[in-house]
C-alpha cells in the first residue's frame, strides 16, 4: 500500500527520542531535524485521510518529451515560436523582442534555437531552418548595436548611454548588460537589498565572474532568514496587477526567459513539466480545476478571483480565533471531515450547509483537503519541479529571484488563489505566542500539501522524500516570509516591456511613413499633421503634466512637475476638490495611471516621484481612476 512508504519513512524519523522536547515557539526560525516531525506526521494524516474509502483518482501522466520537444515548447512559451517552423519569415516582431534581451537572456534563447533546429534537420522536417546565429547576426548587423546600444561584445562608452538602436536619444532604460559590471561595483553590496534593477542572471553571472562571489551550496535552511528588503524605486515599484494584459503577456515572456537564463547560469535544469490530460470532475467543489470552480463561482460572484470554498473555509477558520493552539498542525477528525466534505458538495451552492456544525480543525482539514484534491497541483504541474528545484540554487538571493520569477509565470487564478493562502498563513503566524505554529512550523504542516502531489504516481515523488521534505519545507517558508516581495514585477523587465513598446511603435512609424510614401500624399499628410500639432504643444509647457480624473472631476488639471512630487499628492489634490456630483471615494481606493507612450497601462503607487517617471516615459497620458480588483 502506498502508505506503507510513508510510515516506514515516519519511523525512520521515530529515532528522535520521545521525552526530547522541543520549543514550537522559539523565535529562532532554524530547520532542525526535531522540526521535520510536524512533516511526516502531516504526511500520516494525508494518507489517513485518503486511505480512508477516499477515491484514489486517476493519477496524472507526466509525458516524458521527445527530444526538442520541451525546447519547442519553451519558445512557443516565450512568445518566440516564429523563429523556427512554417512562419519563421515572419519573425519581425520577435526580432524587436530579441533586441531587447540581456546577454544571458539571449544566450538561453539560442541555447534552445540551437536543439529545436539540430533536432529538425535530423527529423529533416520541410520547413525553413534557420541558423540559430543568422538570427541573432541579421539583429546585430541592422543594428549595429546590441540590445543595450552598446557596440557587440564591446565595453558601452559614456557619450553612447542614452542611444537608443537606431541612434536616436531617448529615455535611458537600464536593462542591465554591459553597464553592469560598473553598476554592481558602485552599489554598496548589502545582502538584504534585492536588487530589481539588473537581470537576476546577470547579477548571477557577474558574481561567478568575480572572485568576491563566493557561491556557497544549498542556501543552508539551518539559521535565521536574511530581511530582504526592495530599496525603494523612484519610478514608482510595479506590482502583479498593475499593468495591463498586453503588457503582461511581454512579462511572462520575459520572466520565463530569465528564470530559464538564472537557471543555466547556476547550472540546474529548467524543465517545464508536461502533463497528459485526464477527465476531471466539471462540477462540485473538491477535485475540481481551478478554472472550472471560477467559472461557476462566478455565475453567483461575478468577478470572483478566488474559489468561494476557499475563501468561505479560511473565513470559518478566523471565525473562531486564530490563537487555537496547533491551528493547521492537528487534524480534524478524518470520518467526520470526509463526511463534511459530502455534505459541502451538495449542498454549499444552495446555501443549506450548516456551517456551525464545523470544527475549527475540520475547517483547516478541509481547507488542507481542497489544495491536494486539486486535479493539477495549485504550483502547477509545469513549475511544481522548479518550484522544488529553487532549494538547490546556491545563495538565498537567487532563490528569492527565482521564486518572484515563478509566481509571475503562474496563471492568475492559481496565483491569485496562493496570493490569499499566503496572506492567511502569515496571520496564522501573527498569533504564534498564542497558537504556537511559527515560520518554521506552518511551513512544515504546509509543505506536503503543495508539495506532494498525488497525481504524479508514486514512484517519482516517495523515493527521494527524505531528500526533498526539508527542501520544499524551506521553500514554503521563503514564500511564506517573502510574499510581498514575490509580487513585485522586476524593473528590469518592466523596462524592458518598456523598450520592447518603443521600438515597436518606432517600426509602426516607419511602416506608415512608406505607405504614405506609397500613396503620394506624404507632403499634404505632413503639413496636416505639423499644423495640427502646434496648439497643443503650446497647449502644456515643458514640465508640466495633464491629469484627467474623470471619476473626481470633470475638468483636467495641469500640474507642474517638482522633485518631491509623488503619484498620491496628485491624488491628493483631487480628492481635495470633491465637487457635489461625484462619487466619494478614498485615497486607498483611487490611483494614478501611466497610460500610453512606452506602456500600455500601469497602476502607479502613491510613493512614486513623477519628475522621474515622467523622464522614462514623456509621452504618456496621466489618468486618475479606482484600481480594478
Amino acid at each position: 500500500r502506498r502508505s506503507g512508504q510513508y510510515t516506514m519513512n515516519h519511523d525512520h524519523s521515530k529515532k528522535i527520542p520521545d521525552g526530547a522536547s522541543f520549543d514550537r515557539s522559539g523565535s529562532q526560525d532554524s530547520l532542525d531535524e526535531l522540526s521535520m516531525d510536524d512533516y511526516w506526521k502531516e504526511l500520516e494524516n494525508i494518507h489517513e485521510t485518503r486511505g480512508n474509502n477516499h477515491e484514489e483518482r486517476v493519477a496524472l501522466v507526466v509525458k516524458e518529451p521527445d527530444e526538442g520537444e520541451l525546447e519547442e515548447e519553451w519558445l512557443k512559451e516565450a512568445g518566440l515560436s516564429n523563429l523556427f517552423g512554417e512562419s519563421s519569415g515572419d519573425s519581425l516582431e520577435s526580432m524587436v523582442f530579441l533586441s531587447t534581451l540581456t546577454r544571458t537572456q539571449k544566450a538561453a534563447v539560442e541555447k534552445r534555437v540551437e536543439t529545436v533546429t539540430q533536432t529538425m534537420r535530423k527529423k529533416n522536417k520541410q520547413h525553413q531552418i534557420p541558423d540559430v546565429r543568422d538570427i541573432f547576426r541579421l539583429q546585430n548587423d541592422s543594428k549595429g548595436k546590441v540590445c543595450d546600444g552598446s557596440e557587440p561584445s564591446a565595453v558601452r562608452t559614456s557619450e553612447n548611454k542614452n542611444e537608443t538602436l537606431d541612434g536616436t536619444k531617448g529615455p535611458k532604460f537600464s536593462l542591465g548588460t554591459d553597464e553592469q559590471k560598473s553598476l554592481l561595483e558602485d552599489m554598496p553590496s548589502s545582502d538584504t537589498d534585492i536588487n530589481l534593477e539588473i537581470s537576476f542572471a546577470e547579477q548571477a553571472a557577474n558574481l561567478k565572474d568575480s572572485s568576491v562571489g563566493k557561491m556557497y551550496k544549498g542556501g543552508g535552511g539551518d539559521t535565521l532568514l536574511p530581511n530582504f528588503r526592495l530599496p525603494k524605486d523612484k519610478t514608482g515599484t510595479t506590482k502583479i496587477g498593475d499593468l495591463a494584459p498586453q503588457d503582461m503577456k511581454k512579462v511572462y515572456s520575459l520572466a520565463l526567459i530569465e528564470l530559464t537564463a538564472l537557471y543555466d547560469i547556476l547550472g540546474t535544469e529548467f524543465k517545464q513539466q508536461k502533463a497528459v490530460k485526464i477527465k476531471t470532475k466539471d462540477s462540485g467543489l473538491f477535485g475540481v480545476p481551478l478554472s472550472f470552480l471560477l467559472e461557476q463561482d462566478q455565475k453567483k460572484v461575478p468577478g470572483t478571483k478566488i474559489p468561494l470554498i476557499f475563501q468561505k473555509l479560511i473565513a470559518q477558520i478566523e471565525e473562531t480565533t486564530l490563537e487555537t493552539e496547533g491551528l493547521l498542525r492537528i487534524p480534524g477528525v478524518a470520518t467526520r471531515v470526509k463526511g463534511l466534505c459530502q455534505e459541502l458538495e451538495a449542498k454549499f451552492y444552495e446555501g443549506t450547509f450548516n456551517w456551525e456544525n464545523v470544527k475549527q480543525h475540520d475547517a483547516a482539514s478541509l481547507l488542507k483537503l481542497f489544495i491536494r484534491e486539486l486535479p493539477q497541483p495549485l504550483l502547477t504541474v509545469e513549475y511544481l519541479k522548479a518550484f522544488q528545484d529553487v532549494q538547490n540554487l546556491p545563495t538565498r538571493k537567487q532563490q528569492l529571484q527565482a521564486l518572484n520569477l515563478l509566481v509571475i509565470l503562474l496563471p492568475e487564478a492559481n496565483r491569485d488563489t496562493l496570493k490569499v493562502l499566503l496572506e492567511f498563513l502569515q496571520r496564522v503566524i501573527d498569533h504564534r505566542d498564542k497558537n504556537k505554529m511559527t515560520l518554521k512550523n506552518v511551513a512544515m504542516v504546509m509543505a506536503p500539501n503543495l508539495f506532494t502531489f498525488h497525481g504524479f504516481g508514486s514512484k517519482t515523488i516517495e523515493q527521494s522524500e527524505f531528500a526533498m521534505a526539508a527542501g520544499t519545507a524551506n521553500v514554503m517558508r521563503f514564500m511564506i516570509q517573502y510574499q510581498k516581495l514575490l509580487w513585485t514585477i522586476p524593473k528590469f523587465i518592466v523596462n524592458q516591456v518598456r523598450k520592447q513598446n518603443t521600438e515597436s511603435q518606432k517600426k509602426e512609424k516607419k511602416d506608415k511613413a512608406m505607405k504614405k510614401l506609397l500613396k503620394k500624399m506624404a507632403y499634404d499628410r505632413e503639413k496636416h499633421e505639423k499644423q495640427e500639432k502646434t496648439p497643443n504643444d503650446t497647449d502644456v509647457p515643458q514640465g508640466v503634466i495633464r491629469v484627467q480624473a474623470p471619476h473626481l472631476s470633470k475638468v483636467s488639471m495641469a500640474i507642474q512637475l517638482t522633485e518631491e512630487l509623488k503619484a498620491g499628492d496628485i491624488v491628493a489634490r483631487f480628492l481635495s476638490q470633491k465637487s457635489g456630483n461625484v462619487q466619494t471615494l478614498k485615497k486607498e481606493e483611487v490611483f494614478l495611471y501611466e497610460i500610453g507612450g512606452n506602456i500600455g497601462e500601469r497602476c502607479l503607487d502613491h510613493d512614486t516621484y513623477m519628475k522621474d517617471l515622467y523622464q522614462l516615459n514623456p509621452n504618456a497620458e496621466w489618468v486618475i481612476k479606482p484600481k480594478q480588483s
